[in-house]
């Protein structure tokens, strides 16, 4: 597509007039203080005290006998799911996908499938909901991207049907909707970067910087920049408008580097800061506007993979928000961060390897997931767990939370789950 069509396109998407990030916008690095919002942490930075063996010994008993916090389970893959997402505007529909090469849509009040969406010939590890819901995307280990889309005309969204498969990589390692339009990021194992445009299925940019696996990129939250990293720890801004990089950061700049690669990416709100995680612990923080390195974070052990780095927005009285930040790695901590200063706040423990992490959206809260079989539920300004969800019988990979904040999606080797978090009747307190 023509460069001038493209833009004209991101700018239609954005509803604005197309003005980037300007130095103006650069986020000022200063101490953060809200009232009730203080946490005492370890003064060497290490993890909080909070594993209890006899309330490991308790859980695993409970579930051996068969205790189960779900109120749903749905149980139509044939083997482990990889990846779950609830519908933005209706969280009675969620999508998942696995390792049987197929992923469904289905219902979380009940369990049952609304649609088998087929067509992949390995393991689904990406899904995702466009941001008005009436898309559904999946990526696979197979290199394919599958659209299906909401029946024009049908009520709810019972009804679906199969739009389009596009050109992409040769393996999908993760999938990104725009934020306010129908344009679709995917980022694959060959180092290459696809931006199509739907329902056409056209491809607006291939975007070609990497030279390892693209291993997670996603827009900034106005959707006016793309953010991705790869395996060998290089992180690239990118204009959408035109397939052109901003600024690339390389790990030969020893501030930034990051070594065994870049797992994970999350942005603030504002769009002006990029957390990166690595395969060995580390954690960098970067100024999206400058291109520059603002923090090196020190917060889970050497060695241990982050696998997941979240920010918030969080209203709080008598101010209109705040920004917390959260990651969670292989070395099982839940560490909490102050978002302006990129100091570790606290830390919290898994048994085992946190997989993932989701935000409720709006609050405090938030979910990790586990190989140690659990979610939690966790409170910012506390730093702690404030409950446990048991009903997975094995490692969880992925987790989702409702915009609403009351319903929470998990898939683990077992199965997908539903979760009603705040019920204490249900729930294990930690």
């Amino acid at each position: 597509m023509p460069e001038d069509q493209v833009s004209d396109l991101i700018q239609r998407v954005d509803g604005e007039d197309g003005t980037f990030l300007t130095e103006d916008d650069v986020l000022e690095v200063e101490e953060l203080e809200i009232d009730g919002m203080d946490v005492e942490s370890d003064d060497d930075g290490g993890a909080a005290d909070d594993e209890d063996p006899e309330a490991r010994d308790g859980a695993d008993d409970l579930l051996d006998n068969g205790y189960d916090d779900s109120k749903v389970s749905f149980v139509a893959h044939e083997a482990a799911v990889f990846a779950v997402a609830l519908h933005p505007a209706d969280p009675l529909v969620a999508v998942s996908g696995g390792e049987d090469d197929l992923a469904h849509l289905w219902r979380t009040d009940t369990g049952a499938e609304i649609v088998r969406l087929t067509g992949h010939t390995d393991s689904v590890t990406s899904v995702g909901f466009s941001f008005d819901g009436e898309m559904v995307a999946t990526g696979g280990m197979d290199g394919r991207v599958r659209v299906w889309r909401r029946v024009k005309g049908s009520e709810g969204y019972l009804s679906w049907e199969f739009l389009t498969n596009l050109e992409g990589p040769d393996e999908v390692n993760w999938l990104d909707w725009h934020p306010k339009g129908n344009l679709l990021l995917a980022g694959g194992a060959d180092g290459t970067v696809w931006l199509w445009s739907l329902p056409t299925g056209n491809t607006l940019h291939v975007l070609s910087g990497h030279i390892a696996s693209v291993t997670c990129g996603r827009f900034t939250p106005d959707g006016k920049k793309i953010v991705t990293c790869s395996a060998d720890g290089v992180m690239i801004l990118w204009d959408p408008r035109t397939g052109e990089a901003a600024f690339k950061l390389l790990p030969a700049d020893a501030r930034f580097r990051l070594d065994g690669g870049i797992t994970c990416v999350a942005i603030n709100t504002a769009c002006t800061v990029a957390i990166c995680g690595g395969a060995q612990g580390g954690l960098r923080a970067v100024n999206l506007v400058q291109g520059t390195v603002l923090a090196q974070m020190a917060g889970h052990e050497d060695g241990a993979s982050i696998e997941a780095i979240a920010f918030s927005e969080v209203p709080i009285a008598g101010a209109a928000s705040v920004t917390v930040l959260v990651s969670v790695g292989t070395d099982g901590r839940v560490c909490t961060w102050e978002a302006n200063t990129f100091k570790l706040r606290s830390t919290g423990l898994h048994e085992d390897a946190v997989t993932f992490l989701a935000f409720a959206p709006g609050t405090t809260s938030f979910i990790t997931s586990s190989a140690d079989k659990t979610l939690k539920v966790w409170d910012y300004r506390r730093g702690s767990c404030e409950q446990t969800l048991l009903g997975h019988r094995d490692v969880i990979h992925c987790c989702a939370v409702s915009r609403d904040g009351k319903l929470i999606v998990s898939g683990g080797d077992d199965c997908a789950k539903v979760f009603i978090p705040g019920d204490k009747d249900q729930m294990m307190q930690s």
